[in-house]
């Protein structure tokens, strides 16, 4: 019987270590995005990985295109942060496509978040980049209009 609450106990000591652990890493992504933000615009790609190592690119843009300063964040644990990716300031995003040798020299992961990044860039430059709002487990109020929503659009 002690065993089972030992268990019990270890489970839900790693799940708040999993929690902490996660919100230190989106602290360190805002921190990361606000400084940037600070430089120009930000083009944002991302690679999710569920069993593998999940990606994100993150590139402070001048109003010509051109790269000012770039990160990325890759890793499969939560202890994973921000590196500087100077090699790719003063590149400009509108031609980081596969074509690239800087972005063919990188791993393939880190290629779709960078031809990710350009894509946002590129749609939202030109106007017609639709943002899809996700809504948080936890934040009823939103989800609840999202739910009336869907229930008025089922009816009609």
């Amino acid at each position: 019987m002690y065993s089972i609450y030992l268990i019990a106990g270890l489970v839900i000591a790693a799940y708040i270590l999993q929690i902490l652990l996660g919100l230190r890493q989106l602290k360190n992504f805002n921190q990361a995005y606000m400084q940037m933000r600070r430089q120009g615009r930000v083009a944002i790609g991302r690679r999710s990985g569920k069993l593998r190592a999940g990606t994100i690119v993150l590139f402070a843009v001048d109003k010509n295109g051109t790269v000012l300063d770039g990160r990325k964040m890759q890793g499969v644990t939560v202890l994973s942060k921000f590196k500087a990716m100077p090699s790719y300031i003063g590149q400009d995003i509108h031609y980081l496509d596969t074509y690239n040798p800087l972005v063919r020299s990188e791993n393939r992961l880190l290629q779709i978040a960078i031809e990710d990044a350009r894509e946002v860039f590129l749609r939202v430059e030109a106007g017609n980049y639709d943002d899809k709002m996700v809504a948080s487990a936890f934040d009823l109020s939103t989800n609840w209009q999202l739910l009336k929503a869907r229930f008025k659009c089922g009816i009609k």
